[in-house]
């Protein structure tokens, strides 16, 4: 009988025999049984996803996301004096973070024989576009590969999106390759965990904006004449299950001598990770929304699994005990619009009593819709009045307008090319996209 050798460990017990062999037709069997087995047991989606693979860096690392502690530290491992190595980092962090510079070549303040020293060892690569998509309503996806050093590793792609208004331009930032979380109603939560992103493949995403918005110029006016404006931590991924890549990203991010945006025009979002809440306050200090989506534990468990370790109380008293929270700089909580499910006047006068004596602000979402969801949005005139009561009750509900729906950059839409949609998905979610 044909066998296949397998490796110990990999298997069940029940499926390594024959001293590490097992005969085909009886693996195939014992293969289908544990495949039923797995798929009753995982018919109550975990809290928590696990990474599949970890970072490698590539030979030649680039200096994107580094601290100036760490690039000075990596300027003495190639031999530059330590005389040396405070001004070098300021003059890389400038030619990186103001001019945007892509090679060393382009660095003219520096030396010749520095430059040529840097190229050998290191690069100030971002992630690569491999595709870009325009919506009719001026919103832009891309499509951004991350390269690995692990040559048995393929390279992985997440998505940005860049949202034009005409006060400001906000950029959609991910922070993870697929999602730690399994929230029922988003398309990110269904796929796998692949890793977290680095610093600089944070940082990269906005650099990457700059690029081709050619949003590199002026530094003197309040928002710099600039295209993107604002950053939200609301791509694929749990920012603060990433909780040192994004702190430190966003520490270059808003640094006036780096990318430069405002600790009060960057927003990280977060489902709920209450131990982490209070850290981004006080080492990061930017503005922090809140995906609640539910005013039930019951209901908040099934739609942000999240919730049954980190229930509804104790995240709201992490948000009451969130650094530097006033009036002037209110926390967000995102309440997406469920047809029948959550959004009932009942619901919007609990929401109201669950958040008084917190300075906040509902941003109320319509559900975005994607194949296989059997969630629906909530009728226009039901957010309305959901909207209205809100209002009434002394707190700002704007309803967000959807963006980008038409080529998959809405909110909940994302979703990697390292899980590529068939063509019937995008069929159906551009459909949808007409048809709203």
């Amino acid at each position: 009988m044909p066998t296949i050798n397998v490796v110990v460990g990999t298997l069940p017990p029940s499926l390594v025999s024959y001293g590490g062999q097992v005969a085909l037709p009886t693996l195939r069997i014992r293969f289908n049984i544990l495949c039923e087995l797995m798929t009753l047991s995982s018919s109550v989606a975990p809290l928590e996803k696990v990474p599949l693979e970890t970072y490698v860096p590539p030979a030649k690392p680039s200096l994107i996301g580094l601290s100036r502690t760490e690039i000075a530290d990596r300027l003495g491992e190639i031999g530059v004096a330590s005389a040396q190595r405070k001004m070098r980092t300021q003059q890389l962090w400038h030619w990186m973070y103001v001019r945007g510079a892509k090679a060393f070549d382009e660095m003219t303040s520096i030396s010749k024989e520095m430059r040529a020293q840097l190229e050998q060892h290191f690069t100030v690569d971002r992630p690569e576009v491999v595709a870009e998509q325009v919506s009719n309503d001026g919103t832009r996806k891309w499509l951004l590969r991350l390269p690995s050093g692990d040559g048995f590793q393929k390279a992985h792609e997440v998505e940005c999106v860049y949202i034009p208004e005409t006060d400001r331009g906000t950029l959609c930032v991910s922070s993870q390759v697929g999602c730690t979380l399994n929230c029922s109603f988003c398309h990110t939560g269904t796929q796998r965990l692949v890793r977290n992103l680095t610093a600089g493949e944070i940082v990269g995403q906005i650099m990457v904006a700059r690029d081709r918005l050619n949003d590199w110029a002026d530094r003197e006016t309040p928002t710099g004449s600039r295209l993107v404006t604002n950053v939200v931590m609301m791509g694929m991924g749990e920012p603060l299950y990433n909780f040192d890549a994004v702190r430190d990203a966003l520490l270059i991010v808003a640094d006036n001598e780096g990318v430069g945006i405002s600790r009060r025009r960057i927003t990280l979002s977060t489902s709920g990770v209450v131990p982490n809440i209070i850290r981004t306050g006080d080492e990061i200090g930017v503005m922090l929304a809140i995906s609640l989506h539910a005013v039930r534990d019951e209901l908040r468990n099934e739609l942000v699994p999240l919730n049954r370790k980190y229930p509804i109380a104790e995240l709201l008293q992490a948000c009451r005990d969130y650094p530097g929270s006033s009036n002037a700089r209110r926390i967000t909580f995102e309440y997406v619009m469920l047809k029948g499910i959550n959004d009932s006047m009942d619901d919007a006068k609990l929401l109201v009593k669950l958040l008084k004596g917190i300075p906040a602000k509902i941003n109320l979402i319509p559900f975005n819709p994607w194949p296989g969801t059997k969630y629906e949005c909530s009728d226009w005139e039901q957010i309305e009045k959901f909207s209205e009561y809100i209002f009434n009750a002394g707190y700002s509900s704007p309803v967000r307008t959807p963006r980008g729906r038409d080529i998959l950059a809405a909110c909940g839409q994302l979703k990697s090319e390292t899980e590529k949609l068939s063509v019937r998905e995008r069929e159906a979610l551009r459909a949808m996209a007409m048809t709203d």
